[in-house]
């Protein structure tokens, strides 16, 4: 590989672009031009421009049932549509797919609107050319005067739909999440249709793993209102000074909030986690529409 390599270790792999029938032992290499699967009897080269998908924790059938934790990469090659699935432990996996993520993504060109609405108030905001890149935890687009960061732990909600700009139809990814304390829609366009695609993945494996842990979290009007509240108040305010609640309503209310893993206790009191940063936008989402 003549570019610097990004990525390299050890991992159990198989593809359709190779010869065999099992998945083999060998190096996983990564750069940011190309991924290289490295075994015993040859390779498997697969230029990033070539992918068109990434998932998680899914291999296809007749890859067989050999592989646990997974990334599985989709590729064209000499016009036929093929997969490649890399198995190693959860860390590396967890590792790998961040860096492949980044790889395919960052420094994309994209057309940014933020923010395309504030609440329930659609601004005078212009789209505006920007670059893409992936942080911890964030999206962001890098204008020329600004920097926009999404925040994945305050995301409500995310839709692939269609837009006006400079005078025709585009694809547009939708995104609903806090920004300086209030619901906000941010819209982005990207150039290549395989690259929107692969950003629509990496925002539902992100977003997914909070909303599986939310499924089974039902809460009152009471917790909702104390969730917003520590939220929106600034530290070392005193949370019985804002809500209509006794002092010890207030420590049970605080307490099943912890247990459900929606508050922690930080320097300053208590604060979200980013299960509650979902709750929170989700409910100024739903109070704005």
């Amino acid at each position: 590989m003549s570019e610097s390599v990004i990525a390299d270790f050890v991992a159990t792999f198989n593809s359709e672009a190779s010869a065999r029938a099992e998945p083999v032992k060998g190096r996983i290499l990564l750069s940011e031009k190309r991924l290289v699967l490295a075994g015993d009897e040859g390779k498997v080269t697969i230029p990033l421009s070539a992918v068109f998908d990434v998932a998680v924790g899914h291999v296809p059938d007749d890859l067989g049932d050999f592989f646990d934790s997974t990334v599985t990469v989709a590729f064209e090659k000499g016009g036929n549509r093929m997969v490649a699935a890399v198995e190693a432990d959860d860390d590396k996996i967890e590792k790998f797919t961040t860096v492949l993520f980044k790889a395919i993504l960052n420094g994309t060109d994209v057309t940014v609107k933020h923010p395309a609405r504030v609440g329930g108030r659609v601004t005078d905001a212009e789209f505006a050319p920007a670059k893409l890149y992936l942080k911890p935890g964030t999206v962001r687009f890098r204008r020329a005067d600004d920097t926009v960061d999404v925040d994945l732990s305050t995301v409500s909600d995310f839709e692939r739909t269609s837009r006006e700009i400079n005078g025709s139809e585009r694809s547009v990814l939708a995104v609903r999440h806090l920004a300086s304390g209030q619901s906000s829609l941010s819209l982005a366009a990207l150039e290549s249709p395989r690259k929107m695609s692969i950003l629509g993945r990496y925002l539902r494996l992100e977003y997914s793993d909070l909303m599986a842990d939310l499924e089974d979290v039902s809460l009152s009007e009471e917790q909702i209102e104390l969730l917003v509240a520590v939220y929106s108040t600034g530290p070392g305010v005193s949370l019985t000074s804002v809500l209509d609640m006794e002092s010890s309503q207030l420590t049970m209310v605080l307490n099943d909030l912890r247990a459900d893993e929606l508050v922690v206790d930080g320097e300053d009191g208590p604060k979200l986690t980013p299960k509650g940063r979902v709750v929170v936008s989700n409910h100024l989402e739903d109070v704005n529409e």
